[in-house]
C-alpha cells in the first residue's frame, strides 16, 4: 500500500515540474515577446493540467476520498513524507509562477489598450457634468 501510494506521489511531482518548466517557458516567450511561442506554451500547459488531472484522480481513488494529511501520518513512511512535502511545495511554486504570468499578460493588455486608444481616440461628442468634469 505504501509503496503504491508513493509511485502516485513520485508520479505527480514530476507532473508538477513539467507543469513549472511550461509556466518558466511561458514567463520567457512573455518576456521577449514571442506571440507565437506564447500559443505553444498554452497547449503544453494544458497538457501537463491533465496528466496532473489523471494522477490526482488515482490519488484519490486509492485513498477512498481520505484527507492526506491524515494518511501520511497514519503510514508513519518517512519517504511518502518527504514526498508529501515536495508535492506540497512545488505546488506553491507553480501557483506563484502562475500568478505572476497572469500579472504579465494582463499588464501587457493595459498597455496594448492604451496604445490603442492614443492611436485611435473615442470620437463620440464630449459631454460635461455639473461640476466641469467629462462624463461618460
Amino acid at each position: 500500500m505504501k509503496k503504491e501510494l508513493n509511485n502516485i506521489i513520485v508520479n505527480e511531482i514530476d507532473a508538477v515540474e513539467e507543469l513549472i518548466k511550461a509556466l518558466e517557458l511561458q514567463h520567457k516567450c512573455m518576456a521577449e515577446k514571442d506571440v507565437i511561442g506564447m500559443d505553444g506554451c498554452v497547449a503544453n500547459i494544458e497538457k501537463c493540467n491533465r496528466r496532473i488531472a489523471e494522477w490526482e484522480t488515482k490519488r484519490r481513488q486509492y485513498t477512498q476520498g481520505a484527507p492526506m494529511s491524515a494518511i501520511i501520518n497514519e503510514a508513519d513512511n518517512e519517504e511518502i513524507e518527504n514526498n508529501y512535502r515536495k508535492i506540497k511545495k512545488l505546488l506553491e511554486e507553480a501557483k506563484l509562477q502562475k500568478d505572476t504570468n497572469e500579472i504579465l499578460i494582463k499588464q501587457g493588455l493595459g498597455f496594448t489598450t492604451r496604445m490603442l486608444n492614443i492611436m485611435n481616440p473615442d470620437r463620440t461628442p464630449k459631454t460635461y457634468t455639473a461640476y466641469g468634469k467629462m462624463g461618460r
